[in-house]
This record gives structure tokens, sequence and C-alpha cells, in this order.
């Protein structure tokens, strides 16, 4: 593996890495850019209409199949991770104070742990930008693209991750490092530059020497798949009917939640972790140094101890903005957050959470919610009386 750079239009593995490292990424890896693997898999799940109201995985689907559609002459990709926290201390939290320190008697609805910090698509994409810059700038006659992608591309990023040295796709089908879990955000740079491909011990990483690249150590193991409240994961894992899991009906789905699954999203409102928070391999990754997290995602309060849901159903547009502004969840849509709000709070009154007084309240503010005018509210919220009323 050659570590010269520049003139000759070589540059090593080691170069890229510490580039990344800079950057502050916790792994990095190289992979060539040849086709998916996975084409026939793709295809199947698609046509089963596995991706639910996704209907943006289903286009372009040719150019997911292959980075060359995606990058015309593309021949590497280098993958990159950042860690976040899984777990918010005292000390983590971006506009301090102590969790919950706040009527913590009030209920409030769980938000997936990626999106406590700040959107990860930007905080990702800047430094690619500049890792991309750096390796034009080494191979300025060569006159090679770059093409960098945060999730906002068409590309298979965890088979690429796993391929570069990242880790394995586990039964919950997310990339999995063996001490950093899967608690960590994936990042790409397609490109036409002929880069060494990553040797096993050369990944980047914060645990020298302890990567397995995408060997499966996921074993006999079944937790994420018994664990999963919607019953999401395929019986043998390792794939996933995208429509039925929370963090897609919580953040992607646009419309009313069948009653069968409204009742199995619990007080999650904005995604959702447990595939992730039953997996042995997040055991150490829930401690990581401090060090090791970006700066960028050091959660905001409100997110990382939840959602007040007396409040968010009483939400304006600029109270959704406020709250959600520079999360990854900013885009989702007032009324959605607030159809999530009724599940989670008709969950709460169905698991006793709640006294007679609040069962009343909740009552009167679900049967003014059914002459809402955006007409998915106002359809949840009958679905939650008419809950409500069997359980009597």
């Amino acid at each position: 593996m050659s570590s010269q750079n520049g003139k000759n239009g070589k540059i090593s593995f080691e170069s890229v890495a510490e580039m990344a490292a800079e950057e502050g990424f916790v792994l990095a890896g190289i992979t060539d850019a040849a086709g998916t693997k996975y084409a026939e898999v793709l295809n199947q799940w698609l046509d089963a209409g596995k991706h639910g109201e996704m209907g943006y995985l289903a286009e372009h689907r040719e150019v997911r199949l292959d980075p060359q559609k995606l990058l015309a002459g593309a021949k590497s990709v280098i993958c990159v991770a950042d860690a976040y926290f899984p777990i918010a201390e005292v000390g983590d939290l971006e506009d301090g104070g102590k969790l919950c320190e706040r009527e913590p008697q009030r209920l409030r609805g769980k938000v997936a742990r990626y999106a406590w910090g700040r959107d990860y698509h930007k905080v990702l994409k800047k430094r690619l930008f500049r890792v991309a810059d750096r390796l034009k700038e080494q191979l300025p006659s060569e006159g090679e693209m770059f093409r960098v992608t945060t999730d906002t591309a068409p590309l298979l990023e965890r088979e690429y991750a796993a391929r570069a040295g990242l880790g394995w796709i586990g039964k919950h089908t997310l990339l999995i490092h063996p001490q950093l879990g899967s608690y960590h955000l994936l990042g790409a740079i397609v490109t036409t530059a002929a880069l060494p491909c990553t040797d096993e011990a050369d990944v980047h990483g914060a645990y020298e020497g302890r990567l397995l690249g995408e060997t499966d150590h996921c074993g006999s193991c079944r937790r994420c798949i018994e664990a999963c409240p919607t019953g999401c994961i395929d019986e043998a894992g390792y794939g996933m009917d995208g429509s039925r899991c929370i963090s897609y009906l919580s953040l992607e789905h646009r419309s009313v939640i069948e009653v069968g699954l409204a009742e199995q999203m619990g007080d999650w409102v904005a995604g959702c972790d447990v595939c992730q928070e039953v997996c042995p391999h997040n055991r150490e990754g829930q401690h990581l140094p401090l060090d090791m997290i970006f700066e960028g995602y050091q959660p905001k309060r409100q997110l990382a101890e939840g959602l007040d849901l007396w409040a968010v159903l009483d939400w304006t547009a600029e109270d959704r903005a406020k709250v959600f502004e520079g999360s990854a969840i900013k885009r989702v849509k007032l009324e959605m957050i607030k159809r999530n709000a009724v599940i989670a709070m008709t969950n709460a009154a169905m698991s006793g959470k709640m006294n007679d007084d609040e069962m009343m309240q909740l009552r009167e503010k679900l049967v003014a919610m059914r002459e809402d005018e955006d007409e998915m509210i106002a359809a949840q919220a009958q679905q939650s009386i008419d809950r409500l009323d069997d359980s009597r």
C-alpha cells in the first residue's frame, strides 16, 4: 500500500484516515464502488411495499443499486462514522440544568437519541466536504470527482460502511461496531479516485486493533427481534418491514396510524431506540468517553428529557419550530407530532399512568381535537376516544 501522496497521483489509506480523524470522525474506511450485493433483496423489499409511504426509496432504484450511476466513473467509497450520545447526563446537556427538572410528573414522549443534538446531516456533511476538498488538493492534476452524502443520496450507506470495515449489519438491520455498538451516524464520499481499500488492520477507529470488519457477531442473539414493539424485524433477523417500524410511523408516515400499531408505540413520539437499547453490543457504547463524541451532538435538554405531551397537544407552528430548531427531526410536521402525542397520551391512559382527573382532561382534549381542521389529527383523536371507550 503506497504512502505517497500528490505528485504521482497516489494517496495512502493512512492519509485519508488521518484527514477523517482530524475532522472528529471516530471511524473511517474505504471500499470499492462496485454495485450492491443486495440488489435482489432490495427489489423484493420495495416490491412488497415494506417501505410504506417512503416513496423516495423506490425512486432512482437503479442508482441506489450502483454507485457508478450516482457518480459516473466512481471507483471508491470513503465511509465515516460519528458517535453520538446514547445516554444524556446532566453535564452533557447543551442548555444546562437537570433532566426533567421542571414538573417531572408531567407525561413525556420519547425522542430517539440521534435527534437530541444538532442535525446530523449538517454536522457530518460540512466536515465531509472538507475531507473531499483536501483530497482534491492532493490530486490536483487528476480531475477526480467527489460526491458527499449523509443519508441524502440513493446510496446503501450501511452496506458500504460494512464493506469498508466499519462493522457488520446486525439482525436489526443497523450497522454494529464491536465497541461503539450501533449508536453512530454514517456519512460517505463517493469518488472517481482509485483509493486503497481498507484492510481490517488499517481501519481508523477509536479502539485501535479491535475492529472486526463486517464479520457478523450477532450469533444466536434475538433480543432486538423479540423486543421490537411492533414486530417489524423479520423472524430470522437481517430484514424488516419498514412500514411497521415506530421510527417510520412517527417520522415518515403522514396519515392516521392504524390502531394495532398505535397501541404498540408506547411513549415514543419521534423515532424509536428499542432495538438498540437491548443490543448487547451497545453496553460499552453507552459509556463512551465524551471526547469521542463530536461536539455537535451535545443533547438539547428539551429533546433528551422527552417532550411534555400535554404541551405538545397545544403546540402552535412556532412552538414546534422552536423546540425542533437545528434538530434532524425539524422536518416532522406539526400535525404529525400532535398525532404522535395523542397516541402516546392514550397509551399512557390505557396503561394506568393517569388519574381520574387526567383521564377526564384527556377525553375533553380529544373531543376538541376531533373537530380539528386537520383530518389526520381529527381521525387519530376519534380513534383514541374509541380506544378509551372500549376499555371501560
